[in-house]
């Protein structure tokens, strides 16, 4: 519990954060599954990539996704393979995994779910010309990427930022991870496109910003900040997709608003209420 919103959001801020602990489990489980790959594919390299790498991680771990990266040889390939080489690494997986009920291909990658969070697998390639090819077995094609660049950009901005972009997106994931609105890397992207040249003066107001610049952003491409990819946003390519995502950004933006006007009217436990609303998972009560 918190007395005022600055104790709130620091509250806020530990919540999100994964712990020593949890952090041990990760990199035990994670070098436990790039071993499995290795012996079952022709793996050139393997390496972690995600919010895991880029710091943007949130607590609780049971939600989270840990990203590996596994680069394989060129025989793994086959121009409309995507899905194949999804089953390809599912079936590898599953031969060591056999008590786990949940190892499924998931878009670009398969998803393990263990009983305490989630890995994911995300085989490529590497492309000429620099970068890496991904599998998008849903729209059937392959993804130009480079998610060694991302966690060098992000660090970047970060600095950039004096050390607030990070935790800022922690807290906008949190919300977005209570209602499933955006893949978490576009809104990373997103957020970090609507901040360029603007200083954070606190989180409140921050987030408040986010969600609203973010709302005339939704119908327009957004490129990969790394270069290999005009639009990380294709995965809404319906007119009513994108405007149920600035519909839910309106709310969201609309209750930031009024809890920084109740915060600065003195009306502090109303100004907790709508951020809980907000964020329902970790936002501290009140009190």
């Amino acid at each position: 519990m918190a007395r005022t919103i600055q104790e709130g959001f620091r509250q806020l801020r530990t919540n999100l954060e994964i712990t020593g602990l949890q952090s041990s489990t990760v990199s035990t489980r994670q070098t436990n599954v790039r071993a499995v790959l290795d012996a079952g594919l022709t793996v050139l390299d393997t390496f972690l990539t995600g919010s895991y790498q880029r710091s943007t991680m949130i607590a609780p771990l049971s939600e989270a996704d840990i990203d590996i990266f596994a680069i394989l040889d060129p025989k793994h390939y086959a121009a409309n393979g995507q899905a194949g080489l999804l089953n390809t690494v599912r079936s590898v997986l599953r031969k060591t995994y056999t008590q786990t009920p949940d190892i499924r291909p998931d878009g670009q990658a398969v998803t393990i779910r263990f009983s305490d969070f989630k890995v994911d697998v995300v085989p490529g390639f590497y492309r000429t010309g620099g970068g890496y090819l991904i599998p998008d077995s849903q729209l059937g094609r392959w993804i130009s990427t480079d998610p060694k660049a991302h966690v060098d950009l992000w660090a970047d901005s970060n600095k950039a930022h004096q050390g607030d972009l990070v935790p800022l997106l922690k807290m906008l994931k949190a919300w977005n991870q209570s209602r499933n609105v955006l893949r978490s890397f576009h809104l990373e992207t997103l957020a970090r496109d609507v901040l360029r040249g603007v200083t954070i003066t606190d989180f409140p107001s921050g987030l408040r910003y986010i969600f609203d610049k973010a709302r005339a952003k939704i119908h327009s491409k957004l490129a990969d900040p790394a270069g290999y990819s005009d639009d990380v946003a294709a995965y809404l390519n319906t007119e009513a997709a994108m405007d149920n995502v600035v519909k839910r950004l309106d709310w969201a933006f609309q209750q930031a608003r009024d809890a920084e006007a109740d915060d600065a009217a003195g009306r502090t436990a109303k100004a907790f209420e709508r951020w809980r609303l907000l964020l329902p998972n970790s936002f501290p009560a009140y009190g």
